[in-house]
């Protein structure tokens, strides 16, 4: 997808932090640091590398510390200030330090409750990101926010997640990309990739099966391997595909009782042999267990360390060597793999350094993908966007006159201007909470000024009521604040639900805008004309709320998570670990197996308030010309689309495919989709190729993926429930070893 008027683009963002970068290389195998030669392989760059290397300087490169003063803890003095992590350099032989900062909606500031934050552009959160359904956007915002971290003097940025919505309860649900291997490997993927275009180190995260944030160090994730292949695993493996990202960072968890970050069938099996990963593995923040265990397993560098006797690695790795319990090879692997991915990334050749940031170019790739990102829900009337004659608009609740909301924890994006609405609890980690400022009271004051827009706090549902009923239209603002080390409730907090029922009482025309870190339950949405789903929507997220609005925006945003009925119609009603006392481990047996998400509610035939894909736009589209044939051995779609409104528009036609016998852990799964805008009563055909691996079926103890010979479905539709169009054919039988090259298969 990439285009002229992407890679323009994609270069003006990295001017604002790589534009002084120069190579920094010798011009011949001759120099006293042949390794400098730009001209020659990574893998040869390595090589040399290692040859001129000490055994405590390959040692040196595989611990790293936590990137922040502490109580107790002073960084050291290289370390850039308020980062992740600080792995040292080896100055005698030109390899910079490894300055690393947390990720996914920008260069965020760790203990900034402490201390003043760095600010920075914050993009949406990776589900609004995903609600895009547009990888080359997704793209656009990796890129901006690897260009910040570049000006920020930091050269590995911790993003982006992938880890499946398939506990909705989970904490960091916000940061990742959705229900579905296909798309959440897709638009991580995209970011990834973008981050990397800075001449630094991006990563996937957090490998694997890190779905809930309760116990996350002493849960034991326990899935089948095969349906663990075809769901989480899948979307890893998709977003290193689309990325070739260099690292990948494995969990807290425990995975079929062994930790990610010794778990030899996570990273040896999987993830280095039948993915062939070159890159390296890095541990989370303190999430090494061991010496021997992880270093064979397949762990090569270990992070968040704030004493040197806590490091497993170093001289304990160095002992384990020469004990002969690790091999000297393995060491060199090690070591191998975090040079190599600093050559390939352009870590070591185009040093970082700090530089001015262009805020105002940034702050426009936010906000394109907010507009894209932000989801209508529904609109019984038309009511949005708002009419001329809308005159009188209240606007209640959500902080709405002072900013908009954003996910907390490691990921926390401090923005220029400062905190909105300070002092709301927690005030410490996993907090502080923090709004962005960018009021979309005020937004909606500039784009109708004709109109008078009335604005209560909404902590009391009658006085909110009494200013709805006096309005043409109330808009209730409500939030659910989300962060790392806690999970959250779907139901919204703070008695929400009851101040949206209160104002649909008192106005038939309420219009819901959501900011959440995830889906939550919606009691209330039969009784209101609107709502709208924006996330945590980033820099200038308020103005473009009020841009949807009031119009000005079309919104193309579409579901990359399904909202329940209510808990009971979850595989698990009851949050496993709730009431565990603490510190005593638990399983949590993913049973649901790979139906994830809307899978899992067409297997069991329960319809969800909401279906994944779902999105309304202010134009409609058709379809027509539905065919699915055999391109080779790829299913090749293709199909008509039309705007058949009145107002250009974008729209995300989504492809699903499935057996006829049903042998599947659903009856469908997302093959393929596409994101296209349209002039009123323009038509244009769109052609897609479904991923073999969403046409079949993995077998661990075969090592492979089979496609099964018969009849197949494929549908054309607007969401995981409305399909309005379906044909058949045959499909043959097929073998696909894992790890296959599943670009050119497809």
């Amino acid at each position: 997808m990439k285009s002229v008027a992407l890679a323009t683009l994609l270069a003006a963002l990295l001017a604002s932090g790589a534009a002084s970068a120069q190579p920094q290389q010798s011009t011949g195998t001759t120099a006293p640091r042949p390794w400098m030669n730009a001209k020659l392989s990574p893998e040869v760059r390595t090589k040399l590398l290692l040859a001129a290397m000490t055994q405590e300087e390959k040692l040196s490169i595989l611990s790293g510390w936590f990137g922040s003063d502490l109580p107790g803890y002073k960084v050291d003095p290289l370390a850039r200030y308020a980062s992740a992590g600080f792995v040292p350099g080896v100055p005698r032989l030109g390899i910079p330090p490894q300055w690393q900062t947390d990720a996914g909606a920008g260069v965020a500031t760790q203990n900034a409750f402490r201390d003043k934050p760095l600010e920075r552009t914050t993009l949406p959160s990776g589900l609004a990101i995903a609600s895009t359904w547009n990888p080359a956007l997704a793209e656009q915002g990796g890129a901006m926010i690897g260009a910040e971290a570049r000006a920020s003097g930091l050269n590995v940025m911790l993003a982006g997640g992938v880890d499946l919505v398939r506990e909705p309860r989970n904490g960091r649900n916000f940061e990742y990309a959705g229900e579905d291997p296909l798309l959440a490997g897709t638009i991580a993927g995209a970011g990834a990739r973008g981050v990397e275009s800075a001449h630094i180190i991006g990563q996937v995260k957090h490998y694997a099966m890190n779905d809930q944030e309760t116990g996350r160090n002493i849960v034991n994730a326990v899935i089948d391997r095969s349906a663990a292949r075809m769901s989480d695993l899948l979307g890893f493996e998709i977003a290193l595909e689309k990325s070739h990202a260099g690292s990948v960072m494995c969990a807290y968890n425990k995975v079929d009782g062994d930790f990610s970050c010794e778990n030899d069938w996570l990273l040896n099996t999987v993830l280095k042999r039948d993915w062939h990963f070159p890159g390296y593995v890095m541990s989370d923040w303190g999430a090494t267990h061991s010496t021997v265990k992880a270093a064979n397993a397949g762990e090569d560098q270990e992070t968040g360390y704030k004493r040197a006797e806590d490091f497993y690695f170093g001289p304990k790795l160095a002992a384990a060597i020469a004990a002969g319990d690790v091999p000297q090879a393995r060491l060199d692997d090690m070591a191998g793999r975090v040079l190599r991915t600093m050559f390939a990334k352009g870590v070591i050749d185009f040093p970082v350094g700090l530089a001015p940031i262009d805020f105002a170019a940034h702050a426009e790739v936010a906000r394109k993908v907010a507009g894209e990102g932000i989801v209508l829900l529904k609109n019984r009337g038309d009511v949005l966007p708002l009419s001329a004659h809308a005159r009188r608009i209240a606007v209640i609740g959500g902080h709405a006159d002072a900013g908009v909301l954003s996910g907390g924890g490691s990921a926390q994006v401090y923005p220029r201007g400062g905190n909105a609405v300070p002092g709301v609890e927690p005030t410490s980690w996993p907090g502080p909470v923090v709004y962005l400022p960018s009021s979309p009271l005020k937004a909606l004051r500039r784009n109708l000024p004709g109109a008078t827009v009335g604005f209560d706090g909404g902590q009391d549902p009658a006085a909110a009521a009494s200013l709805a009923a006096a309005s043409d239209v109330a808009i209730v603002f409500v939030t659910q604040w989300a962060a790392e080390s806690r999970d959250v409730s779907i139901s919204l907090p703070d008695g929400q639900d009851a101040l949206i029922e209160a104002v649909a009482r008192a106005n038939p025309n309420t219009i819901v805008v959501l900011e959440t870190g995830g889906p939550v339950l919606m009691p209330w949405l039969d009784r209101v004309a609107a709502a709208v789903e924006a996330w945590y929507p980033g820099t200038d997220g308020g103005d473009v709320i009020a841009d949807v609005l009031s119009g000005r925006i079309n919104p193309s945003g579409r579901m990359p998570v399904s909202i329940p009925r209510s808990v009971d119609q979850l595989p698990r009603p009851k949050l496993d670990g709730e009431g565990v006392q603490e510190h005593t481990p638990f399983d949590v047996v993913y049973s649901e197996g790979a139906a994830v998400g809307y899978r899992w509610y067409a297997a069991h035939k329960l319809e969800p308030t909401l279906p994944f894909g779902h999105g309304l736009s202010y134009t409609s589209f058709a379809y027509s010309n539905l065919r699915a044939v055999l391109a080779g051995q790829a299913l090749q779609v293709s199909f008509t689309v039309r705007n058949t409104g009145k107002r250009a528009g974008a729209d995300v036609p989504q492809v699903y495919v499935g057996p006829a016998d049903g042998h599947w852990e659903a009856p469908r799964r997302l093959g393929a989709f596409d994101k296209i805008t349209l002039a009123p009563g323009v038509a244009r055909t769109v052609t897609v190729t479904v991923d073999p691996r969403l046409l079949s079926m993995f077998d661990e103890s075969k090592g492979a993926w089979s496609q099964r010979a018969g009849a197949y479905t494929v549908w054309l539709g607007r969401s995981a429930r409305d399909l309005p169009m379906s044909t058949s054919l045959r499909l043959p039988e097929r073998t696909l070893p894992a790890g296959a090259d599943f670009t050119s298969a497809r």
